[in-house]
């Protein structure tokens, strides 16, 4: 059973080259939004930009002479794969990565640079738990050492340190919440374990993608589910099925789960970058997103959100914001059959309020049909503008199809 002796221990491996002591920031935009004291635990900040180096650092460094010289092996789509290829660089150890086909490129090269030659990195299959099984076998063929994301002591030991940092940095008052984002279920487990220990009163809350519920499924029927699809949106936390020792100590831990819509967790990564300056990959703003779904519980109390990384390929960001505007229904798209006539643009046009603005427009003309469909794009400022606007299409008798929330939309738009 781990102590607080081998969380110190863990500490005193870093070297503030490799792993920091993230601040606790104080957020004034967001404790006005809610009418709460709210803390953003910054592991943000670290070099890797995300918290997963602190155990990859403590398992690493710790190994005997001659495991060092062994080949080191993991398994990520993500964060766990840079920490390992940093920790790997800093203590000129020799290690394979299998990361999934789908991983994005901007992760696959923010690992190479952070392992130089010390890397060998392998691209197989299409998620986490098939990448996973392919390591597994070629560790046991090398004799080579395995890192795993969470499910070793000296990985536990190392995130533990992010909870006695917050412990440290906030001694002076008593946290009502901890909201944690899941991913394999190590960060919530040993995190939940620990402040459990030390603050009985302390709630600790962890939340999902509701594309990727596996944990969420789990824990509502109290067994292992896996689930057979993952949305990507959140790569960071999307998983297919919990680990069975991190799943049993969630069970006795937290005191919540919830699921959390990919287009909010788009929303507050853009109001984050709008209003607070931080950039965060939709992983790392699920915590902050988390928020919303539990306001009316957290109103006067005192809550920490753990911002696990900002490893995001800003070429994303089109996309992150075409979720936020179109599920705040301040972005729709429809299918209008125009009549082939002159005037029939200047008439639809007419339909359109003052803060409606037309941002995509596709237009195929059949000269053997009565109407000519154009795809189009709208957005606009307010969402009761667009009540106003189908009203507008109703009164006038416009042929049109809303197509935003249908597969249609994905296979046109998208």
């Amino acid at each position: 059973m781990l102590t607080i002796k081998d969380i110190m221990k863990a500490k005193t491996h870093f070297d503030n080259n490799v792993v920091k002591e993230t601040p606790l920031q104080y957020s004034e935009f967001l404790s006005k939004k809610f009418d709460a004291d709210i803390y953003l635990k910054r592991e943000d900040l670290q070099i890797v930009r995300s918290y997963k180096i602190r155990w990859a650092y403590n398992f690493i460094s710790s190994l005997s002479d001659e495991e060092k010289k062994k080949w080191v092996v993991a398994a990520s789509a993500w964060n766990h794969a840079q920490g390992v290829a940093l920790s790997c660089n800093k203590l000129k150890i020799k290690w394979t990565i299998f990361m999934p086909t789908t991983t994005p490129n901007q992760k696959v090269r923010k690992t190479k640079k952070f392992g130089w030659e010390y890397i060998d990195i392998v691209l197989v299959w299409d998620n986490f738990d098939e990448a996973y099984e392919n390591s597994i076998k070629f560790c046991k063929e090398k004799w080579a050492v395995f890192v795993h994301p969470f499910d070793t002591e000296k990985v536990i030991a190392g995130q533990w340190t992010i909870a006695l940092e917050v412990l440290e940095q906030i001694w002076n008052k008593e946290i009502d919440y901890f909201l944690v984002p899941i991913w394999g279920g190590g960060l919530i487990s040993w995190i939940s374990t620990f402040v459990k220990s030390l603050s009985e009163n302390t709630k600790v809350l962890w939340f999902e993608p509701v594309g990727s519920p596996d944990f969420y499924k789990s824990f509502k029927k109290w067994e292992i589910v896996s689930i057979d699809k993952v949305d990507v949106f959140a790569d960071g936390v999307a998983v297919k099925t919990p680990w069975k020792k991190t799943f049993e100590i969630v069970k006795k831990n937290v005191d919540d789960i919830q699921l959390v819509e990919e287009w909010l967790i788009a929303k507050y990564l853009l109001d984050m970058i709008d209003d607070a300056w931080i950039i965060l990959e939709p992983a790392g703003a699920l915590s902050i997103a988390a928020l919303e779904k539990v306001k009316d519980k957290i109103k006067w109390k005192t809550v920490v959100c753990i911002l696990s990384g900002w490893n995001f390929d800003l070429t994303r960001l089109p996309e992150v914001k075409e979720r936020a505007l179109k599920y705040e229904w301040l972005k729709r798209y429809f299918i209008i059959k125009f009549p082939q006539r002159p005037g029939a643009l200047k008439d639809f046009l007419s339909y359109l309020g003052k803060n409606d603005d037309i941002v995509f427009f596709e237009y195929v003309k059949k000269h053997s049909k009565p109407n000519g469909p154009a795809l189009v794009g709208i957005e606009t400022d307010k969402k009761e503008n667009f009540k106003k606007l189908i009203e507008n299409f109703d009164k006038n008798n416009v042929d049109y199809q809303d197509i935003t929330d249908t597969s249609v939309f994905d296979m046109m738009v998208l």
